[in-house]
């Protein structure tokens, strides 16, 4: 069966392009030849606020860029606990709503990030010119999975109007760029060794091999176990990165790397306000931000018998373990992932003014998941499918659910950059293919019982077993003009992007009982997303900028998309978005600043209802369907102070973001269910749950003396709703972090640098929810955030 969906939103509109390049050669034509001096002043280029944390404020605030992009500078990541993720490190970030399981961001399905008016699967992620695609735990390439904080340079974020020359599919306007390190030309390396709270150990190695004959490269290692603060389990990860470098005779570099990560935990549960109050009556007498899966096997009871926390009972005719509550064991909740990538980029000049930066990525990625399944559930599974798909067994008990995961992500990039009197002319291609597999069966383990071995001979019913292929092409035009004798920077370009996906297998149980592996196809392309900037220098040291962008993504979790309903549901249309800023920055002597106003907005939001299916005759399935717009506006203020009564001893940073999000649409025709009436769901001008209207975080750093610093910040976020009418919200809350940095400047025998740190995060043990796992109309799901945890590293520079 194939069933074929094309979608365009819009064909090449040339006339606007004209208008554009027309307004940039006009610009051009009124500035002289001196407008080619575009470097930047003596007095711009002077290092301020320098500290600890604060480093180059030119970077920090994104001097000469004409969109509102800040970075997270290499002193700060290397001041933050060791082993956290470099997705965690986003909430130092203006208008970052970051969620964490725990203290480090580790834990992948507890990780949530929200800006402006997008989430995190709406944000494109970049690692040195490596685009990372989606960032779904189920077959994408998330971030925190490719990096170690030790080895970034720093880490840029334009929170709504990513350079149009990035390559990202996913992104709705935000882009972060992770950058690391380039190898050093003198051998020697670095390492360190933390020991922390729930028995956290973690080691990190590296080797520089120094520069010979042009070669220059380094190979890192990082180790850390521990126990999870919530519950039984563990974290493993094991994290490997190496790059080689090569300095063309002629200019230029060939540069190759590589990041390999093997990571392996236990899931933590995801609980509802009425779970964490403790007025849900669990069995367990379960409560609180501990609500946790249980260690041991509860004895098992006769049917009949009065349920408690230490006796459930069989139900009516089953077997020993097929009480529901069994799946609350926490060895049926296990996550495992080995990813790799390479990467290979050359960046040369062909000619004078000419230069061309190509990279060539590679990346296997593998894994699996168990989550547990009800006898119940998995009797009316088995019965369906008995007799149709061939070798499946009756359910012994509770069932072990397997979910497989492998596939190959490789792709290029090519970048062309031309320098001609006082334009920058820039143009480029990407190309991706992205193949994916995945299986899901749920299988009898020994006896029945949740602490037998599984037992993958006996297949009770089969879930999914399906390949997706998405296929993407994207091509940028971009011209960036230096009028004014410099002051002026205006950037002119657009993007087209081309996306065809295909899935074809089993996608879902019911197509194993219809006997039928349909091969669903879709097509998303725009041919012409402009984006428009301008930086202007008032002064030396003070700048003007605005930018406008559209964008278009391919649908969020595709695969799940396609895999909810039965092959004849239409494709949804590609979400979209537009995005306008206007902002100021400042880079003084003692205070760097950048304050910026936005609107965003992005159409064809997409959510899971139940609904007819058209030309279904009547027929109503819960399927992913467009279901509006969202509008978001607000003010985001970065700044750092260095103030000079206290003679360089101490500095303050501060962050404050102010965002409204609403929903600008009703729902038609909403239904609950398959079979519930439908009626319209009043949500236009309801909040997008998740997104809080502020976010602040400050923090002071005092340094009295060589050798010692001190740190302490605060970061405070509002209450949030947690789904789409507004009827449940959970509290803001404020945490307080600190740390100490001991022996800057220190050496000792081989050892150039020794240094000592201990983190503590949330010094006074607020108790909070954070993730949210939102909803339409009920009462949402939470993970509870960690309580107090300490770190103390010891590192060197050799």
């Amino acid at each position: 069966m194939g069933v074929c969906m094309t979608i365009r939103t819009r064909s090449l509109a040339t006339s606007r392009l004209r208008a554009l390049l027309l307004t940039a050669t006009l610009l051009g034509s009124a500035t002289s030849a001196l407008a080619q001096q575009a470097d930047k002043t003596a007095e711009l280029d002077t290092l301020v606020v320098t500290g600890k944390r604060l480093s180059e404020a030119s970077v920090a605030i994104g001097t000469d860029h004409a969109t509102a992009t800040v970075s997270i500078t290499r002193e700060a990541l290397l001041s933050a606990p060791a082993g956290i993720t470099g997705l965690k490190m986003l909430e130092s970030l203006p208008g970052f709503n970051v969620q964490a399981n725990d203290a480090l961001g580790m834990y992948e399905f507890g990780n949530s990030v929200s800006v402006r008016a997008f989430n995190f699967q709406q944000i494109g992620f970049l690692l040195d010119n490596i685009p990372m695609g989606r960032s779904d735990q189920f077959g994408g390439s998330p971030i925190y999975r490719y990096v170690d904080n030790e080895n970034l340079m720093r880490v840029t974020a334009s929170a709504g109007a990513g350079d149009v020359a990035l390559p990202s599919y996913a992104s709705l306007g935000p882009i972060v760029d992770y950058f690391t390190q380039a190898p050093a030309k003198t051998a020697g390396g670095a390492f360190s060794g933390t020991l922390g709270s729930d028995h956290l150990r973690r080691g990190f190695l590296r080797l520089e091999l120094g520069e010979h004959g042009g070669f220059s490269g380094y190979v890192s290692g990082s180790w850390i176990k521990g126990d999870l603060w919530r519950g039984p389990g563990t974290i493993d990860r094991k994290h490997y990165e190496g790059k080689l470098k090569y300095a063309l005779p002629k200019g230029g570099d060939i540069t190759f790397q590589t990041v390999h990560n093997d990571y392996y935990d236990y899931d933590s549960p995801s609980i509802t306000l009425a779970q964490y109050n403790g007025t849900a009556g669990d069995v367990f007498g379960r409560s609180g931000r501990y609500f946790a899966y249980l260690g041991i096997v509860p004895t098992p009871g006769a049917a009949g018998t009065a349920q408690t926390a230490t006796n459930l009972p069989a139900v009516a005719g089953g077997p020993v373990y097929s009480n529901a509550n069994y799946a609350q064991y926490y060895k049926f909740a296990v996550n495992s992932r080995k990813d790799h990538l390479y990467g290979l980029t050359l960046n040369t000049p062909i000619v004078d003014d000419l230069d061309l930066t190509t990279t060539a990525y590679y990346e296997d990625k593998g894994g699996y998941g168990v989550s547990p399944e009800a006898y119940s559930t998995s009797l009316a599974s088995y019965t369906a499918e008995k007799g149709i798909v061939a070798g499946i067994v009756a359910p012994r008990g509770i069932q072990y659910g397997l979910s497989g995961i492998d596939g190959l992500r490789k792709g290029v990039t090519a970048k062309l950059a031309w320098h001609v009197g006082f334009n920058k002319i820039e143009t480029g291609l990407w190309l991706e293919d992205d193949d994916y597999h995945r299986t899901q069966n749920r299988y009898n383990v020994q006896d029945g019982n949740p602490d037998g071995a599984p037992l993958f001979s006996e297949r009770v019913h089969a879930q999914r077993d399906y390949k997706s292929v998405r296929q993407t092409q994207q091509f940028f035009l971009k011209d960036t003009l230096t009028l004014l004798e410099a002051k002026l920077k205006v950037e002119v370009g657009f993007k087209a992007t081309d996306i065809d996906y295909k899935i074809s297998g089993y996608r879902n149980p019911n197509d194993y009982i219809n006997s039928r592996q349909p091969t669903l196809k879709a097509k998303w392309k725009d041919s012409f997303l402009p984006q428009v900037g301008a930086v202007y220098s008032l002064t030396g040291r003070d700048q003007v900028f605005a930018s406008y962008s559209e964008n278009m993504a391919l649908p969020r979790g595709a695969d799940d998309i396609f895999s909810a309903a039965s092959p004849t549901v239409a494709a949804p249309a590609p979400e979209t978005s537009t995005n306008w800023e206007l902002g100021y920055r400042a880079n003084h002597k003692t205070f760097n600043a950048s304050i910026v106003a936005y609107q965003t907005q992005f159409k064809n939001r997409l959510q899971a209802f139940a609904a007819p299916v058209p030309g279904g005759g009547g027929i109503t399935e819960t399927y992913y369907q467009n279901v509006g717009a969202v509008k978001a506006k607000g003010v985001e203020l970065s700044g750092q102070w260095k103030p000079e009564i206290f003679a360089g001893k101490a500095y303050l940073n501060a962050n404050v973001s102010y965002n409204s999000a609403k929903f600008q649409d009703d729902v038609l025709n909403y239904r609950a269910s398959t079979t519930a009436s439908p009626v319209t769901l009043s949500i236009a001008g309801k909040k997008v749950p998740d997104f809080p209207d502020w976010v602040f975080t400050t923090g002071v750093t005092v340094e009295p003396f060589d050798g010692l610093l001190f740190n302490v910040s605060a970061r405070h976020l509002e209450s949030r709703f947690t789904n789409f009418v507004n009827s449940e919200k959970v509290d803001g809350y404020t945490i307080v972090n600190a740390y100490v940095d001991i022996g800057d400047g220190f050496a000792a025998g081989p050892f150039s640098q020794i240094k000592a740190r201990v983190n503590i995060d949330n010094i006074f043990d607020k108790d909070y929810l954070g993730t949210i796992n939102t909803t339409v109309n009920t009462p949402a799901s939470f993970r509870p955030a960690p309580p107090r945890t300490i770190q103390f590293t010891i590192s060197a520079d050799f």
